[in-house]
């Protein structure tokens, strides 16, 4: 049955969303408790990672049942720096891609952050072949501008990232995003050991504060499923919680149902930009939303089918809520969405207003829109916001789903020349992840 849209509580100041009943409703987050942090003995003074999958035990298991599945015969090469023999001009629509894969084509040229001097580089696999066995246990090892270099494997557990950490990078060791898969499966309503339950934001498998992070290469995916767990109604299930500001998130695979991806601003109206390039995101409810400023540029998305008949409900892609002071929210560019859903049960976005200033920002320029867009009216309203009062537009979108009207607003090229990436991303400080 498809998720009621009810609004989201109102909360004040910029707590982080937390609680909110089935799509909806924030609050103040508690901290989610963490996965035991275990680590081998030293490493040795050399190490590679394990060319095999490591037998599951504490930390891995074998890969879940939610991911979407590989297609046959794909093999990307190891430093997963695809090119494109039909390398397309920025600004025109990337072929599609199979589902569940990072995009093909060149790699982010953004040139790496300066990592300070002694900078170290923690290793971590599940078979104990590395100095430490969970990813958890080489944060909390690292110092900022550190790399955390992770194995092939499984790796059930939440990861944290706090503020402290700010520069560090987690980096799949083999570049491929699908072997290197950190998982857990804890929803809003889910009860935390201690009594009460985990909220939104606390639920999410990997919850990056830090500033200036770069994570590549890896999966991040929430495998919560609401047919198990019949009982629990706050069906927010995040995979990742992104709260900092200058992160970069690259060749990397998000996956979940509702609210797999939270763009986070800790202050509303703070400076919170978050960059995700040649990158994966699944879901099915408001699966790309929050207050930040947040770019996806050459993603696939996946609208995951829900059952819905044609012309019937399946769910929702975005819920921004933008301070009103912010002139940048949620940016996808250059993108594809594709679904296996059927035709005209899926919207693009509503406004999630949990508060008088939220008024919701999102841009959808030069992307394939699949058939299961609702192409007489992409948007909608939430919890008695409507969609109109919301800041939502398109530009030169492609595809089955694309299509114009009353009720499609279309930027104009002078509008279009200030809707990019480098906009979005320069605030005070000339930030540009593009290179």
């Amino acid at each position: 049955m498809p998720v009621p849209r009810s609004s989201r509580r109102t909360t004040t100041g910029s707590s982080p969303p937390t609680g909110r009943p089935p799509n909806c409703s924030v609050g103040t987050a508690p901290e989610p408790s963490r996965a035991a942090a275990t680590s081998s003995a030293a490493s040795p003074s050399t190490w590679s990672p394990p060319t095999t999958r490591p037998t599951p035990g504490r930390g891995s298991r074998p890969p879940s049942a939610g991911s979407p599945p590989s297609p046959p015969g794909w093999n990307p090469p190891p430093d997963c720096r695809r090119s494109s023999r039909r390398r397309r001009a920025r600004g025109s629509s990337p072929r599609p891609e199979a589902r569940g894969r990072t995009p093909s084509g060149p790699a982010p040229s953004a040139p790496a952050p300066s990592r300070p001097a002694g900078a170290r580089t923690l290793t971590v696999a599940a078979d104990g072949s590395a100095a430490h066995r969970s990813v958890q246990a080489a944060v909390d090892a690292a110092t900022a501008g550190d790399t955390v270099l992770v194995a092939r494997g499984t790796y059930r557990e939440t990861v944290n990232v706090p503020a402290s950490k700010h520069g560090l990078t987690l980096k799949g060791a083999t570049g491929n995003a699908e072997d290197v898969v950190i998982t857990y499966d804890n929803a809003s309503g889910t009860p935390k050991p201690g009594g009460g339950t985990y909220g939104t934001a606390g639920s999410a498998t990997a919850t990056f504060s830090a500033n200036d992070i770069t994570v590549t290469g890896v999966t991040v995916e929430n495998t919560w499923q609401r047919s198990a767990h019949p009982g629990v109604k706050d069906t927010q299930a995040v995979a990742l919680n992104a709260s900092g500001d200058r992160q970069r998130y690259l060749n990397s695979r998000f996956i979940g149902h509702q609210d797999t991806v939270l763009n986070w601003a800790p202050s509303a109206t703070g400076q919170y930009r978050q960059y995700f390039r040649h990158c994966f995101v699944a879901g099915d409810v408001d699966f790309v939303f929050g207050n930040a400023t947040a770019v996806y540029d050459h993603v696939n998305i996946t609208l995951r089918d829900r059952g819905a008949a044609a012309g019937g409900h399946n769910g929702y892609l975005a819920a921004p809520n933008t301070d009103s002071a912010k002139p940048y929210g949620i940016l996808i560019t250059d993108s594809t969405i594709s679904s296996p859903a059927q035709p005209r049960t899926y919207y693009l976005g509503r406004p999630w207003h949990p508060g008088a200033s939220a008024v919701g920002r999102l841009v959808i320029r030069n992307t394939t829109l699949p058939a299961a867009v609702k192409t007489e009216g992409p948007w909608t309203d939430m919890g008695g916001f409507s969609w109109k009062a919301a800041r939502f537009a398109e530009y030169a979108n492609t595809g089955p789903g694309a299509g114009t009207g009353a009720n499609r607003p279309q930027l104009g090229p002078d509008q279009a020349a200030t809707h990019t990436t480098r906009a979005y991303l320069a605030g005070t400080d000339g930030w540009n992840p593009t290179g």
